[in-house]
């Protein structure tokens, strides 16, 4: 078996374009995944040069292997199963600022340089104030990108045809308001001046995204089969889904520059990114969340079982298609073909998803997720959505740390005080009680559900019918 590096692969050279920020698993899986097709299919002809944002990270492990490493796209794509391995060969070299801070620096000297992509996960956008300018390098993120950019302005004289265009990935609505406020942060507390302020706002756009591809990561299980497979010893090995989505809140013109379009990939540029955050987090977040804890209380513990299973998976196409789609406001044919993608994925015959993990704060993630659906169903139709109303039932329920048919007890794993009061409430009350308290908690809902015109009566008789004639005949009820 052969050692992955340039000895044994022959690697194009390409212009160093990208500077991203950010070798965890995510983006070597997605956007690194992305740019390969575009250098495939495309004139695009680019490689990215990785910066370590946090001081442990992986660079050692890339460099190690001279940044070459496999993506194992599985799952299903239009019914068909899908188990590819492609060589990655788009990172040119990985550098580490708290050992190298001058080679960091250099990058900006680039005149080639064009994009910034980052993940540095939604702690990683911060506003560090112990920050200084001199410091080899800042600690957060921000401060890093504004070291670059400010190095960068001054190499070039204020070129405006030296700006970068920055796309940050981070799982943040509006992450580039999020972004851009830290950077003006850092351009005050450094003072470095209007020159270099107005040089970044017209030079260098931050453009708000929403990147969607589930990455389970290395592949633990299969690892040996895989290298057996390729015949190298890749230790960097990436597991993903066949889906993938990302939206740039940018205009089309950007198109020109990465050509995403041009390689058939499911990257948009739109003028707002809201509507298809909201898609996500309703169609593919919001059915997880109530999917979960009736599954459960079916006797049914992996997400792709319960889409297959003669009842539930019913239960789940009615709250996706009949509920949660009619209160978004994108066409309807679109939304459709999005939920049968989300089906599909849910259906994933590689990845066994456990229900119980994605029950973890399961009350916050309801009101997120499938609260404001409920409340717009009611809007538009007049009634309360059965499958989301029981969702929720379903929720109170699992956390009575419910006993199930085949003896498995639940576990609730939530806030403090959200175990406590629902524990003090089972304990306690009769089921209406229990329902009328749930629903009258501000501190998780900072409302009073009870408030909602017969929201109260439906979740206590669900959760009587529950207790009386077991989740599944509710179900079968409803449908």
């Amino acid at each position: 078996m052969k050692e992955l590096s340039k000895k044994t692969v022959k690697r194009i050279i390409r212009p160093e374009r990208i500077i991203q920020f950010g070798e965890g698993n995510f983006l070597r899986a997605f956007a690194d995944w992305m740019i390969g097709e575009m250098n495939r299919l495309t004139d695009f002809n680019s490689s990215v040069v990785v910066v370590q944002p946090i001081e442990r990270g992986m660079v050692d492990l890339l460099n190690k292997q001279d940044c070459l490493y496999h993506v194992n796209l599985q799952g299903l794509e239009k019914g068909e199963k899908v188990n590819s391995l492609t060589m990655i060969d788009v990172i040119s070299r990985a550098l580490n600022p708290y050992q190298d801070f001058d080679a960091y620096l250099k990058l900006a000297e680039q005149p080639e340089m064009r994009f910034v992509i980052s993940n540095t996960t939604e702690a990683g956008i911060v506003f560090d104030p112990t920050c200084n300018l001199e410091d080899k390098p800042a600690s957060s993120y921000p401060g890093k990108l504004v070291q670059l950019l400010y190095h960068r302005f001054k190499t070039f004289n204020g070129d405006k045809a030296k700006g970068l265009i920055i796309f940050p990935c981070e799982l943040i609505f509006h992450n580039d308001h999020r972004l851009k406020e830290a950077i003006s942060q850092y351009i005050d507390l450094w003072e470095l001046g209007d020159e270099f302020e107005n040089w970044l706002n017209e030079a260098c756009p931050v453009y708000s995204t929403l990147v969607d591809r589930i990455v389970p990561g290395f592949p633990k299980k299969e690892i040996d089969a895989i290298k057996e497979k390729l015949q190298y010893n890749d230790n960097l090995i990436v597991q993903a889904e066949v889906f993938h989505l990302w939206v740039i809140e940018g205009p089309a013109s950007l198109a020109e520059e990465f050509p995403a379009d041009k390689a058939g990939l499911n990257v948009l540029f739109v003028p707002s990114e809201a509507p298809y955050h909201e898609r996500k987090v309703t169609l593919l977040n919001g059915p997880h969340t109530v999917l979960s804890p009736v599954s459960w209380l079916s006797c049914i513990d992996i997400v792709r079982d319960a889409c297959r299973h003669e009842v539930i998976g019913k239960f789940i196409r009615k709250v996706m298609f009949d509920e949660l789609i009619e209160t978004l406001d994108l066409s309807k044919d679109e939304l459709e073909t999005y939920a049968n993608d989300v089906l599909e994925r849910f259906n994933n015959p590689f990845v066994d998803h456990s229900v119980v993990s994605i029950m973890l704060n399961s009350f916050p993630k309801y009101k997120t997720r499938d609260l404001p659906g409920l409340k717009t169903y009611l809007d538009r139709k007049g009634e309360l959505p059965k499958g989301l109303v029981l969702g929720l039932a379903a929720i109170i329920t699992y956390y009575e740390e419910y006993v199930r048919a085949d003896g498995k007890k639940s576990e609730p794993n939530d806030a403090t005080e959200i175990l406590k009061l629902l524990d003090d409430l089972w304990t306690r009350g009769s089921i209406r009680d229990v329902a009328e308290g749930v629903l009258g908690a501000t501190a998780i809902w900072g409302e009073d559900l009870n408030k909602i015109p017969g929201l109260l009566d439906m979740v206590s008789t669900y959760l009587g019918d529950i207790d009386e004639k077991g989740m599944l005949a509710v179900v079968k009820e409803i449908l």
